[in-house]
């Protein structure tokens, strides 16, 4: 999930030349999805992955003539076959993928940078990129979920892509290309979204191997907590925020919704209710809770604990250690956060 955000990182601080890989379609199954993407740099770097291994060797020969020709192009790798020389290689993926390859010139990459911006705020983006005959890109542009654009469009976008725009987030995570009759043209659209943050509620040894994971796999980490020996950087290298406070002073500064999920993990009883008490009335995307169902419901005071909050966190696969116990709460979030934008498309379908 954090390709996007990694290679937005590199372009802010890279001068080297570049090409930008998008998956654009798929045809079938295949191991990436449309919106997936990769940056091919000019010394053979390559940050993020389009397919299993299969593709990238091909792309990388072909890094040199898009940066030299400075044109867009798409390639077809056909994954159906099954036999040693074709795209598949064996692997049987059954999908045919269609991968845009654009060189990162100085006015898209001032663009990417612009999207970095918004996406550091906490803004969404909605892209689109207009592809002719020979499916290159002539024109695309970027809106904020605040309306306000950037891109190179060739004149005023027509209506249907701004009604369009207007409902990027009813319309929900369809990446991939759509036909547009007032620009007689496809038209490849992408939404791209703020990293998802987690905080985590307690800064213990366990939560460690949390932070560290949760930062690998693409989110934005907080670890909070009243103990000040235990908030120290070194620590917590890979958390891009730690407070210090008790409960209700860490949870005033960090306006929580419904994109965040929490783990509350302090191995303090009493403060673990405070953080609790606090928390039950806020929308968010994800609330577990270190410990075991029983004590959950002591927090509650023998109350039920209601059914959207994770106890014991984590998924049920026998987890013993900081570490299994880190994959097992992480696994759980990315689970929660995937059905929920699973649900949200198909009641948008249904309506």
């Amino acid at each position: 999930m954090g390709d996007i955000h990694r290679i937005l990182d590199v372009l802010n601080t890279s001068t080297q030349r570049s090409v930008l890989a998008t998956i654009i379609k798929v045809t079938g199954s295949a191991y990436r999805k449309e919106g997936t993407c990769m940056l091919l740099q000019e010394d053979g770097t390559q940050i993020g992955l389009l397919s299993g291994g299969c593709l990238e060797a091909d792309l990388a020969v072909r890094v040199p003539d898009v940066i030299r020709e400075g044109i867009s192009r798409t390639i077809i790798y056909d994954m159906r076959a099954e036999d040693d020389l074709s795209w598949g290689q064996g692997t049987g993926c059954n999908g045919a993928i269609h991968v845009l390859l654009e060189p990162v010139g100085q006015h898209l990459q001032e663009h990417l940078l612009t999207l970095k911006n918004f996406l550091d705020q906490g803004i969404p983006v909605t892209m689109l990129k207009k592809l002719t005959t020979d499916s290159s890109v002539s024109d695309y542009i970027f809106c904020s979920e605040d309306d306000q654009f950037f891109g190179e469009w060739n004149g005023e976008p027509p209506f249907q892509i701004r009604e369009f725009l207007s409902d990027a987030e009813q319309t929900g995570l369809h990446h991939g290309m759509h036909f547009f009759p007032d620009l007689s043209a496809f038209v490849y659209i992408q939404h791209f979204h703020p990293k998802p943050r987690l905080v985590v509620f307690g800064a213990g040894p366990d939560a460690k191997p949390l932070v560290s994971f949760a930062a690998q796999t693409g989110y934005s980490v907080t670890v909070a907590d009243w103990r000040p020996a235990l908030c120290e950087e070194t620590f917590f290298p890979d958390a891009d925020q730690i407070l210090v406070g008790l409960p209700d002073e860490t949870i005033r500064k960090l306006q929580l919704s419904e994109r965040d999920s929490v783990v509350i993990m302090t191995h303090n009883f009493q403060r673990d209710r405070e953080f609790l008490s606090l928390l039950l009335n806020r929308k968010l995307g994800y609330l577990g809770i270190l410990g075991s169902r029983e004590r959950t419901s002591r927090l509650f005071h023998g109350t039920d604990v209601p059914d959207w909050i994770h106890s014991p966190a984590g998924l049920a696969i026998g987890a013993e250690g900081p570490e299994e116990v880190a994959l097992s709460i992480l696994a759980e979030i990315i689970k929660t956060r995937r059905e929920a934008v699973t649900g949200k498309v198909a009641l948008q379908c249904r309506t």
